[in-house]
C-alpha cells in the first residue's frame, strides 16, 4: 500500500522537532498497522506553533481499493463531543446557563431521576455534571448493569436515533442513574443531552448552531451532522473486527447512514469531518477560544475546559467505573469536554472508530489521527503516538 505525505524536515527543524524520529513513527504506522490490515487506513497530522511538521496518508478509503484522499472524510464519532462542549461553554459565556445550574433548568423531564436501587440523589445533576461525565448516565455499551442493559434495549447509543430530541430525554428520564450525580465518573450519552441543552437554550437545532456560531467562523467548511450528497465520494468505508481478529465492512461510505435527514443531532457522536477541519478546530482550542480573527471563547474559558474538573482533584483510576472510554484512567483528569494529562497538561479524546486528538499547550503541539476501525480499544494507536510524537520534540517550550 502507498504511503503518500511526508515529515517536512525543514518545518520539524524549525519547530524544534525530530524529522528522524517523526519518520520512524510513520513507518511505524504503515508497517505494522496498515499493511497488515490491522488498519484499512490511517492519515496523520501533526503541527507545533500550528505549522504543520507532518502530514501522511495511507491505505484504501474503499473496499473496492480507492486510495484514501487528503480530503477524506472520517465518521468522527466521539471526537464531536469536545465541539458540543465548546458550544455550551459559548452559552455560559452568554450568560445563558452557569456550570453550577441544576439540568432540570432546562430539562425539566429529569426532575424525577433516582438512582437504580431506588434512592433519591444525594445532589441534583448538574451542567458540569454533564461536561465531565459524573451525571449517573451510561452508555450501553458499558455491558455491565442491568441500567445500561436498558440503554441498549431502547437504541439511546445509536449514532442515528429515530427518536426526536425530546423523546430521546424523555426516554432517559424513564430510566434510573447509575449513581447519584457527582459520586463517580461513567462514559456516557451526557454530552447527547448537553447536545439537546445547547438547543433548547439557544433556540437553534444543533447543526444551525454548529454551523453558524462554530463552523462557519472557523472555516470548517467539510463538518457535517448530515452528508451532503456532493461529498459521497469522499466518506471513507468504516471497518469492524471480527471475532478471529480480521476486519469486515461496517459501512460503505458512498452509502453511509450519514446521509439519512436525522431527528436528533448527536452532541455526543454525531459529526462526520476531515483532518484539516478538526486540525482548525485543535488550532482555536490551542489559541484559547480565537482563530484567524473569530473568537469564540475567552482564554479563561479554555483555560478553564482544559482543567481537571473531577471530584476531589481525582483521576479516572480513582473515580471510573466505566468498562470503556476514550481514555487511559491513571494519571488522567477530565475537564470540560476532554481528558487531561495531569502531568504533561496535554488534553485530548477519540471516537469509537478509533479517530484521536490532542493539544499540548505547553509544546504547542497538535496531533490528528483519521481512519476508520471499530472498535477504539483494539490497538495501543494512540499510546504510542502520544509517545513518539513527546519523544520527538528536542527543543522545550516551557511554562
Amino acid at each position: 500500500m502507498q504511503l503518500t505525505g511526508q515529515v517536512d524536515a525543514a518545518a520539524a527543524q524549525a519547530a524544534g522537532m525530530s524529522a528522524a524520529r517523526l519518520e520512524a513513527l510513520v513507518a511505524h504506522l504503515h508497517r505494522d498497522y496498515v499493511e497488515p490490515g490491522k488498519l484499512p487506513h490511517m492519515q496523520l497530522l501533526v503541527s507545533r506553533d500550528e505549522q504543520p511538521v507532518l502530514s501522511v496518508r495511507s491505505g484504501i478509503a474503499r473496499a473496492t481499493g480507492e486510495p484514501l484522499g487528503a480530503d477524506a472524510l472520517y465518521r468522527i464519532a466521539s471526537m464531536t463531543k469536545p465541539v458540543t462542549s465548546v458550544a455550551f461553554m459559548m452559552l455560559v459565556e452568554q450568560g445563558l446557563a452557569a456550570l453550577d445550574d441544576p439540568v432540570t433548568k432546562v430539562l425539566p423531564e429529569f426532575a424525577g431521576l433516582h438512582v437504580g436501587s431506588g434512592e433519591n440523589l444525594q445532589r441534583p445533576m448538574l451542567m458540569i455534571d454533564l461536561l465531565r461525565h459524573t451525571s449517573g448516565l451510561t452508555y450501553g455499551l458499558q455491558r455491565q448493569t442491568a441500567v445500561d442493559a436498558r440503554y441498549r434495549e431502547l437504541g439511546l447509543d445509536e449514532f442515528q436515533q429515530k427518536r426526536s430530541p425530546d423523546e430521546f430525554i424523555a426516554a432517559l428520564a424513564s430510566l434510573p442513574l447509575e449513581f447519584s450525580p457527582g459520586e463517580r465518573w461513567n462514559y456516557s450519552v451526557s454530552t447527547d443531552v448537553l447536545g439537546v441543552v445547547v438547543e433548547r437554550l439557544s433556540g437553534l437545532d444543533l447543526e444551525r448552531f454548529f454551523r453558524e456560531r462554530i463552523f462557519d467562523p472557523l472555516g470548517m467548511a467539510d463538518t457535517f451532522f448530515e452528508l451532503p450528497e456532493h461529498c459521497g465520494d469522499r466518506m471513507t468505508d468504516a471497518w469492524q473486527l471480527g471475532a478471529q481478529g480480521t476486519l469486515s465492512l461496517y459501512e460503505r461510505g458512498i452509502r453511509s447512514g450519514w446521509r439519512r435527514p436525522l431527528r436528533l443531532r448527536s452532541g455526543g457522536g454525531g459529526l462526520v469531518s476531515s483532518i484539516a477541519d478538526y486540525h482548525r478546530f485543535a488550532r482555536m482550542l490551542l489559541r484559547g477560544g480565537e482563530l484567524d480573527g473569530a473568537r469564540l471563547l475567552k482564554p479563561e474559558t479554555v483555560a478553564a475546559m482544559r482543567a481537571n474538573h473531577l471530584p476531589g482533584g481525582g483521576d479516572l483510576a480513582s473515580l471510573s467505573s466505566s468498562m470503556f472510554s476514550e481514555a487511559d484512567y491513571a494519571g488522567v483528569g477530565f475537564g470540560l469536554g476532554f481528558a487531561t494529562d495531569l502531568k504533561t497538561q496535554e488534553f485530548y479524546w477519540g471516537g469509537v472508530f478509533s479517530t484521536f486528538f490532542f493539544v499540548d499547550p505547553v509544546e504547542r503541539v497538535i496531533a490528528i489521527f483519521m481512519t476508520q476501525h471499530f472498535p477504539s480499544n483494539s490497538y495501543p494507536v494512540r499510546k504510542e503516538l502520544r509517545a513518539a510524537i513527546r519523544n520527538a520534540i528536542m527543543e522545550r517550550r516551557g511554562n
